[in-house]
C-alpha cells in the first residue's frame, strides 16, 4: 500500500487529515492542514468533498475509449441536470455489463475546492464525494450521521446528503424502495428515531474520517479527470523516463497502423452526425428553410435559437426562467419534479407533493422569486398530490 494522505474538506472549508502508510493507519484523524512533511512524504493525496455538491448516477453507455466516454457522458445524463452541460464537469467509472458510474459537479465549485486546497499547500491526486466512501452491503443502505448533517448511500451510484433535521422526511419519501438502513452515528446524543427499517444502529462512533478512509470504494471514481486531471506528479528519475519512452514508441507504432482506418471511420461518423443534427433541427424548428441550413452549420443555428430562447434583455426567456426556478426547487423539500414543458413563452411544471398546501407553497416561493405563477391542477392520489404550476416570466 502506498503512503497515502487522506483529507476531508467540509462545506465550510475546514480540513481534517489522516495518514495511511504501509498498511498502518494513524490511530485518529487530525483537524486542520497537514504539515508540509506529511504532504511531501505522501505518494498519493486523496480528498473527500461534500456530497451535497456532487450528483451520483449510473447510465448504460458504450464507448471505444475513455475520451469518447467522457465526451458522450453529458448527453447521456442531460435529462437529470438543471445547469447547462458546459458549466458542469463529469467523471466516470466503468462497471459491469456496460454500466458506467457517473459523478457530476459544477466546474466552478471544483475550481473553488482546488484553489482552497492550493492555498493550504495541498495538491490532490484524487478527489471524490464523501458519500461514495460509505461502505455498502448488497442488502442494505448506509447512513453517516454527524452533528447537523446526514449522508446516505442507497446504492453503488445513488446517494444524498442533507441537514440532519431533514433526514426523517427524506427517508419517509424513499421508504417504499429503501433497503434496511445501517446507521453509523458519530454524535454524542442518543440514537435518532428514523421512519425506516434499521439493520443496525451504531451509536457514539468516533472519527468519521477514519471510517471513510477505510472503505474500498474510496478508489472507485476520481473527480480530477479530463481537464482537471492532476499534473503535478512527475516520474522519478531518468530510468522512469526511458521506460516511458520505450512504451510510448510501441504505442505509436500500433497507433500508426490503425490511423488510416480510424480517420476513415471518424469521417463517416462526422458526416452521419451532421446529417442527424440537421434532421433534428428540422424537426425541432420546422420554420428553418434550405437557405438557412446551407448558409450556417447546425451548431450555429442551434446557438442562434438558444440565444433567442434566453430572451436577451427580456425576462421571459426559457433559460432566464430556469435560472430563477432552480433555486426554488433546490430549496424545497418533500417534492418530486415529474416533468417540465415550455411552450409559447409559458413554462409548465409538474410535481408530486405530500399535500395541496405544499404545492401552493412552491407557487408562493416562485412568486417571491420574481416570477408569475399559478396552480393549474392539484389532484390528490394515493401517494400525495399531483400538481401543475404554470410559470411566466419576471413580473
Amino acid at each position: 500500500m502506498p503512503d497515502r494522505l487522506y483529507l476531508r474538506l467540509a462545506a465550510d472549508g475546514g480540513l481534517s487529515w489522516l495518514r495511511q502508510a504501509a498498511g498502518v493507519r494513524e490511530p485518529a484523524s487530525t483537524p486542520g492542514v497537514p504539515p508540509a512533511s506529511a504532504l511531501a512524504a505522501a505518494d498519493e493525496v486523496v480528498v473527500a468533498v461534500p456530497a451535497e455538491d456532487v450528483l451520483l448516477t449510473e447510465v448504460e453507455l458504450s464507448a471505444r475509449n475513455r475520451a469518447q466516454l467522457l465526451q458522450a457522458l453529458p448527453y447521456a445524463v442531460e435529462d437529470q441536470l438543471l445547469a447547462p452541460v458546459e458549466d458542469l464537469h463529469f467523471a466516470a467509472a466503468r462497471g459491469e455489463g456496460g454500466r458506467v458510474g457517473v459523478a457530476v459537479v459544477a466546474k466552478q465549485r471544483l475550481r473553488d475546492w482546488l484553489q482552497h486546497l492550493e492555498r493550504a499547500g495541498v495538491r490532490p491526486d484524487r478527489m471524490l464525494p464523501d458519500s461514495i466512501a460509505l461502505p455498502l452491503a448488497a442488502d442494505r443502505a448506509t447512513a453517516l450521521i454527524e452533528n447537523g448533517r446526514a449522508t446516505v448511500r442507497l446504492k453503488t451510484w445513488s446517494a444524498f446528503a442533507c441537514a440532519l433535521e431533514e433526514l426523517p422526511g427524506w427517508l419517509a419519501q424513499l421508504r417504499a424502495g429503501l433497503a434496511p438502513l445501517e446507521v453509523h452515528d458519530f454524535r454524542a446524543q442518543p440514537a435518532l428515531a428514523l421512519p425506516t427499517p434499521i439493520a443496525a444502529y451504531r451509536e457514539r462512533q468516533r472519527d468519521p474520517l477514519a471510517f471513510l478512509a477505510a472503505s474500498p470504494d474510496a478508489e472507485s471514481i476520481n473527480l480530477l479527470d479530463g481537464e482537471f486531471a492532476p499534473r503535478h506528479r512527475r516520474a522519478g528519475g531518468v530510468r522512469g523516463w526511458r521506460l516511458a519512452a520505450v512504451l510510448a514508441a510501441g504505442v505509436a507504432v500500433l497507433a500508426l497502423a490503425d490511423l488510416g482506418l480510424e480517420v476513415l471511420q471518424l469521417s463517416r461518423t462526422d458526416a452521419r452526425l451532421q446529417t442527424q443534427a440537421t434532421d433534428a433541427l428540422r424537426k425541432a424548428f420546422p420554420d428553418l428553410d434550405a437557405a438557412q441550413l446551407a448558409r450556417m452549420s447546425p451548431e450555429q443555428l442551434m446557438r442562434g435559437r438558444l440565444d433567442r430562447l434566453r430572451g436577451g434583455a427580456e425576462s421571459s426567456g426559457l433559460l432566464r426562467v430556469l435560472g430563477q426556478l432552480a433555486p426554488v426547487l433546490g430549496g424545497s423539500t418533500g417534492i418530486q419534479t415529474r416533468g417540465m414543458e415550455y411552450r409559447n413563452g409559458s413554462f409548465e411544471l409538474a410535481l408530486r407533493a405530500p399535500d395541496v398546501a405544499t404545492v401552493d407553497g412552491v407557487r408562493e416561493r416562485l412568486v417571491a422569486a420574481g416570477l408569475t405563477a399559478e396552480v393549474t391542477a392539484a389532484n390528490p392520489g394515493a401517494d400525495g398530490v399531483d400538481g401543475r404550476i404554470r410559470i411566466g416570466g419576471a413580473r
